[in-house]
């Protein structure tokens, strides 16, 4: 077996190694050309850290990696581990996450983050072997809402470009990779403001649009409620989007955020559950 930095490897074994990495895998994350690059892009995962497997020249595995720099820690992402089925159970997953962690160390990251499906418990397993621990439940979740806006809410809305979150002293830095500013420029945010001028919630999302010029979806990457708002309020956030019932979908949303409770209860239903996990290099 040898392993090959992506940014080493002809386009079409990476997607080789991706595609058959992922077959008959929990959800189906299928991709062709495009959609690998733009997700290679979109999410910040770096080729020179990303790997692949070979036996042979055939290509038997991948892991995809991306580091950030997140409230000052070097932070590393796992963004996706696949291992062709005619090989695992054979050693392969091992040898990925011991040359994954071994380019961490040479980058000198603190904070190594990952996400896997929770009935996935060989992957799982296999992550806390090398020191991963369960850190937050993730969810995704789908449904349509209906806003209910019954009586209006004096509110100042203001609208971002996502990387001008970041800028902001409430803004939650540490969510999981994809949810984050960074992966999500081409997206929308909102900050919404009482009349004493505090925040009361913000979101980051993207609207996906019809051929007809309806919107056809929301996908929320993060939604929350700060200091004086309250979940009561996520009406009138989503209502400044559109006041028509709209079908929603989240991405990894913190099963603890009381947000998530309140969409689970107005229409909206888990189809994924993650767990993220997270290793404290050098400990």
């Amino acid at each position: 077996m040898e392993i090959k930095t992506v940014s080493q490897c002809t386009l079409e074994d990476v997607l080789k190694a991706w595609n058959k990495g992922f077959e008959g895998y929990f959800v189906q994350i299928t991709m062709d050309e495009e959609m690998f690059l733009n997700r290679l892009v979109g999410e910040g995962l770096s080729p020179k850290l990303s790997l692949v497997a070979f036996d042979g020249n055939e290509p038997v595995g991948i892991v995809l990696n991306g580091v950030r720099h997140l409230n000052g820690r070097k932070t590393s992402w796992n963004g996706g581990t696949g291992i062709s089925s005619d090989y695992r159970g054979t050693g392969i997953s091992r040898a990925l996450m011991e040359e994954t962690l071994a380019v961490y160390a040479r980058e000198s990251v603190e904070i190594a983050t990952l996400e896997a499906i929770t009935d996935n418990s060989k992957a799982i397993a296999l992550y806390e072997k090398y020191g991963y621990r369960i850190a937050n439940r993730l969810l995704f979740l789908s449904g349509e809402f209906k806003t209910k806006v019954t009586e209006p809410i004096q509110m100042q809305i203001e609208t971002l470009h996502p990387e001008q979150l970041s800028n902001l002293s409430f803004y939650q830095q540490e969510v999981p990779w994809q949810c984050s500013w960074h992966s999500n420029k081409q997206g929308q945010a909102k900050v919404f403001y009482n009349l004493e001028n505090e925040a009361v919630g913000y979101m980051l999302y993207r609207s996906l649009w019809a051929k007809d010029g309806q919107l056809e979806r929301l996908v929320l990457y993060q939604l929350e409620v700060l200091g004086q708002g309250s979940v009561d309020y996520i009406p009138y956030f989503l209502d400044s989007i559109t006041n028509q019932p709209v079908k929603i979908a989240t991405v990894n949303f913190l099963a603890s955020n009381p947000v998530t409770n309140y969409l689970l209860e107005n229409g909206l239903e888990v189809t994924t559950e993650q767990v993220q996990m997270k290793k404290i290099m050098n400990e």
